[in-house]
């Protein structure tokens, strides 16, 4: 991992909103997105259900079923998140010691492979050459560089599969208790599955809002998308509650 000066650093985190909340962006919109739909739809299910033992149980079955089903789908979210980045980041380092074995062994066509990506995206021929020389005399960038533009495979350096779990898991639990949280202020009547519906689209607002903050996007699109696809998960989630509980 390249060692860079805490003026540097410091510019990647103030100027490109690198670090904090956006190194997790994507766990916390997964995790927190699956969690809001996951919790949503058993309290679809026992909105919509007519068998009259469900309805005896009420609203302590609705947080019981609710938090259990949290947990152990987001304690499997999250290992599924470890074993997920770590297995990508197993491909990485294998993908890149052959390049690098390739670059030792066969130079001049690892050269041409230079030759032919940096031509593909309109470098002047001038240029390639220079590019070429340099990276023949530094191996190790240029493996970065094949493995990029070559693989199309990212560097997993500065990533963490646990610290991707945890955020994950913690994304999914604190989301995802939102839509039960009306149950457990008030009984499970039809007014508080409604209430249950406007907790489940606050929670995907403050999804995108989140997504906007550390993002360059408009905020009008962050949270529109956000909400959206959350909403056609939760509403799926509702119609399948629906359907099974009938």
């Amino acid at each position: 991992m390249p060692s860079f000066s805490h003026e540097f650093r410091e510019h990647l985190r103030v100027e490109h909103g690198l670090g904090g909340a956006s190194e997790f962006l994507r766990e916390i919109v997964y995790g927190g997105n699956d969690g809001i739909v996951t919790t949503f739809a058993v309290v679809a299910g026992f909105a919509g259900a007519q068998a009259e033992g469900v309805l005896e149980i009420g609203g302590i079955a609705v947080i019981l079923f609710g938090l259990a089903n949290l947990f152990a789908d987001g304690l499997s979210m999250a290992l599924g998140a470890f074993l997920s980045a770590r297995a990508q980041a197993d491909v990485y380092h294998a993908a890149r010691a052959r390049e690098m074995v390739e670059i030792a062994e066969r130079p001049e066509r690892e050269r041409a492979e230079v030759f032919e990506i940096l031509r593909a995206r309109g470098v002047a021929e001038a240029d390639i050459a220079a590019f070429a020389d340099l990276y023949a005399r530094n191996p190790e960038v240029m493996a970065d560089f094949m493995m990029q533009h070559e693989m199309g495979m990212a560097s997993p350096e500065g990533t963490s599969p646990a610290r991707d779990a945890v955020a994950t898991f913690f994304a999914f639990i604190l989301f995802g208790a939102i839509p039960l949280l009306p149950y457990f202020l008030l009984p499970p009547e039809p007014a508080t599955f409604r209430l249950s519906v406007g907790a489940t689209i606050g929670a995907l607002v403050l999804l995108g809002l989140l997504r906007w903050k550390v993002t360059t996007l408009p905020l009008a699109r962050a949270v529109a998308e956000t909400v959206a696809v959350g909403g056609v998960c939760a509403v799926v989630a509702y119609l399948v509650g629906v359907l099974v509980a009938s």
